[in-house]
């Protein structure tokens, strides 16, 4: 096998003829002189359909390849520029790159591989180039794959919650959606403008097709959603509305430890009620037998801070009646809201008004088993690529990042054949 075939099948740059190979002592680097093969020469490098030859251009160029070693390695090749039909004077196009980009097609892949999985600091140091160029190469990547898909199509269930991503208030809201399990719309910032510029690039016509939205109790998510997608079923997520139970529990906790310290004469019983935070919060059946027997104890105690972890307990058995016996959950849901109304605990009374207000959202949610825990996994995964970058200087970056990693398929390393499950 010749030297020039084994830099070939080393480049891993398919309709790429090589015809030379030296190192430049100036620049300290491998320069491989390669041309494509007849079939792709003198074409478009926007459409990549043949095109009539215009002039030389600016003579050669370089672009940046995986490194061989401790060495860079630069491709070099003529840089003739074409008249296309379509789209006027271009330079040609080369199978080994993407118009404009000064990377070949395996470094970008790399380096986009890299951005999923470790900071772009380490991605830039590793691959021997700039922060900046790493933004750019992933932005490519995602053009690149999603050019002949919109992620906007064929929605019909969907999630949108917000995510904090800087300290002073700053949040992005994020579009998921629950029958690909990806995302498909990500923006700076939060408020009712940020889903009227999602429902602005959705289109009328797509968004009267959503059938099923998941959010949170979000007054102005539920505005927004009354406007532009009115015949879709709003779905209140159920982990939030056993949030507010547990917001409402421990508001009486506290109110029971206070009204403890002022009039009990033992102090050890206002020091119990303190203490008992995490048997309230804790769900029934995973009690510690030391948080059971505290639960006992306020039992005896204390009857209305045992009523109110009852509320809390029934409200989240209705969710797990759901599961099974939905007909049977939309019934329990009404007497909880009976027994919630005369249960004489300001949080709780406060609690049913709020369900009320967001009634046919949790019956959605008790029906269809839809809740935000997708989005919510997404997020998680957001906050994971934030910290992993010890922060960004803007949402812009962010959102670049989680469009690579989770809107559609994840960058793969040259050479490499997919991972099948």
């Amino acid at each position: 096998m010749s030297l020039f075939s084994i830099w070939k099948r080393t480049l891993t740059a398919e309709n790429t003829v090589v015809e030379g190979v030296r190192i430049d002592e100036n620049e300290q680097c491998v320069v491989v002189s390669v041309r494509p093969d007849a079939r792709r020469r003198q074409r478009c490098g926007r459409c990549r359909r043949p095109a009539v030859w215009f002039d030389a251009g600016r003579g050669r160029r370089r672009w940046r390849d995986l490194d061989h070693g401790v060495m860079r390695v630069f491709l070099e090749a003529d840089a003739p520029r074409v008249a296309c039909r379509r789209h006027g004077v271009t330079v040609t196009a080369v199978p080994w790159a993407r118009h404009g980009a000064g990377h070949t097609h395996a470094f970008d892949q790399q380096a986009a591989w890299m951005a999923s999985e470790c900071s772009k600091s380490a991605t830039a140091q590793l691959m021997r180039t700039s922060w900046r160029t790493v933004g750019n190469i992933v932005e490519r990547f995602v053009a690149d794959r999603d050019r002949h898909t919109d992620p906007l199509n064929g929605l019909r269930r969907i999630g949108i919650d917000g995510i904090s991503h800087r300290k002073g208030q700053k949040y992005m809201t994020v579009v998921v959606d629950h029958d690909t399990a990806k995302v498909v719309w990500m923006a700076d910032g939060h408020g009712k403008d940020v889903p009227h510029r999602f429902f602005d690039q959705l289109g009328v016509d797509r968004a009267t097709r959503l059938t099923h939205i998941s959010a949170d109790g979000a007054v102005w998510i539920a505005q927004v959603l009354a406007e532009r997608a009115a015949d879709a079923v709003r779905v209140m997520d159920p982990f939030h509305v056993i949030a507010w139970a547990t917001d409402a529990l421990d508001a009486e906790r506290r109110a029971s430890w206070n009204r403890a310290r002022h009039q009990a004469t033992d102090p050890d019983t206002a020091r119990a009620l303190k203490d008992s935070r995490f048997a309230l919060w804790k769900n029934e059946a995973d009690l510690t037998d030391r948080q059971a027997a505290k639960l006992t104890w306020i039992a005896a105690t204390d009857p209305r801070l045992h009523r109110a972890w009852r509320l809390k307990e029934a409200l989240r058995a209705v969710f797990t009646l759901a599961r099974t016996r939905p007909t049977a959950a939309l019934k329990a849901l009404d007497r909880w809201i009976g027994w919630a109304r005369r249960c004489r605990i300001d949080g709780f009374v406060d609690l049913q008004r709020r369900i009320r207000r967001h009634y046919h959202a949790i019956r959605a949610a008790l029906t269809t088993g839809m809740s935000n825990g997708l989005i919510e996994s997404t997020n998680t995964k957001t906050r994971l690529i934030i910290r992993r970058g010890f922060g960004f200087h803007s949402a812009d970056a962010i959102i670049a990042l989680v469009m690579l990693t989770l809107a559609g398929d994840k960058p793969t390393l040259p050479g490499r054949q997919v991972a099948t499950e």
